[in-house]
């Protein structure tokens, strides 16, 4: 598991800075797991620029966010998020939430394999 602590990290993570190249196609994860209230730079932000890239853009993101707003709900999905989770208060509930999604995107659901273009 890959943790980043904010917008930039993140894409650091995928796309390097400078003449880094970020990590390979092979290191991709098999699930993103993304906030929209990231410090630095935002979360969707982080979605529109790993679906402009090749690279990136087939890799699943789930938005975990905090928010109920309609436009973030729209916006997440316009930009390409693959689902859209609104965080469950109790700690409890929220680590419940985090097994499901583990079962499903990791167990149950089929991806692309890293690197397949899809047009």
């Amino acid at each position: 598991m890959i943790v980043t602590a904010d917008g930039v990290e993140a894409l650091n993570y995928f796309f390097g800075e400078d003449s880094n190249s970020g990590c390979l196609v092979d290191d991709l994860p098999v699930v993103v797991l993304l906030d929209l209230h990231l410090p630095k730079v935002d979360g969707l932000e982080v979605l529109r620029r790993m679906r402009a890239n090749e690279k990136t853009k087939v890799v699943p993101v789930v938005v975990l966010t905090s928010s109920n707003e309609q436009k973030d709900i729209i916006n997440s999905y316009g930009f390409g998020a693959n689902s859209f989770i609104r965080k469950p208060v109790k700690f409890s509930e929220f680590a419940e939430a985090i097994e499901q999604l583990e079962l499903y995107w990791v167990v149950f659901n089929l991806t692309a394999p890293n690197g397949t273009s899809t047009g």
